[in-house]
């Protein structure tokens, strides 16, 4: 039968929190502005190619109609 020690359980949990490696400011903050510039690279991207199937189709119902 499994028994569980909570005292051992904190000890545990206690010791692999102490593994844990924190970035640095530096590193949180470039990675921050990465996300934002490529955030914006893909609006960019999708908003192109959105306004290129618009003109596209809206040029073949003009052609159609």
């Amino acid at each position: 039968m499994l028994t569980i020690n909570p005292i051992r359980f904190i000890q545990q949990v206690r010791s692999e929190v102490a593994k844990v490696v924190w970035p640095k400011r530096r590193e949180v903050l470039l990675t921050t502005i990465m996300v934002f510039v490529m955030s914006a690279i893909a609006a960019l991207f999708f908003g192109l190619v959105d306004l290129g199937i618009r003109t596209g189709l809206q040029g073949i119902i003009t052609a159609i109609g």
